[in-house]
């Protein structure tokens, strides 16, 4: 299926850690175009808007998909992250620079926004920033709202606001 560019696989980030947290390796794969699954089973809006929990995963495939886009743009590669320890990210944008980003997606419940927020600290404070360099930034990617920095550093961005 990947010879013919219906999906896209995305690699596990593969930083140095402070602790000795085993990362998971496998990478996950997204569609190039997160509406040929909702055309596939035949969902239309209402019928997404009902499964707000498939909607939740096109919608990050989606945002997976644009981040590639303008991660390409400018010479960097997306990646994602987990580790045994429970703690997943979304995305991670590295640049060929060795700087990194990263991303939480969700449809931007407050409190799916705070626990995202939360994963990207924890994974902020996992990263032996000696090697890796800190981040420069973390960022929760919404569906809609107005882009702002929360108190602990965490931005919050709409999907719609994001570019190369």
């Amino acid at each position: 299926m990947s010879a013919i560019f219906v999906y896209e696989s995305q690699p596990a980030w593969n930083p140095r850690l402070m602790s000795r947290t085993p990362l998971r390796r496998s990478p996950k794969h997204h569609l190039v175009d997160p509406s040929l699954a909702a055309a596939a089973v035949g969902a239309n809006a209402d019928a997404l808007f009902e499964d707000r929990a498939a909607l939740g995963l096109l919608f990050e495939s989606m945002a997976v998909r644009d981040m590639r886009i303008y991660a390409q743009a400018s010479r960097s590669t997306i990646f994602h992250y987990r580790d045994k320890s429970g703690l997943e990210v979304d995305a991670v944008v590295e640049r060929d620079d060795g700087r990194w980003i990263a991303a939480e997606v969700k449809l931007g419940a407050p409190d799916s926004v705070d626990a995202a927020a939360r994963s990207l600290l924890a994974l902020s404070a996992k990263v032996d920033t000696s090697v890796s360099g800190p981040p420069a930034a973390l960022i929760v990617i919404t569906s809609t709202g107005q882009p702002h920095m929360r108190a602990d550093g965490v931005g919050v961005v709409p999907l719609n606001t994001l570019s190369p």
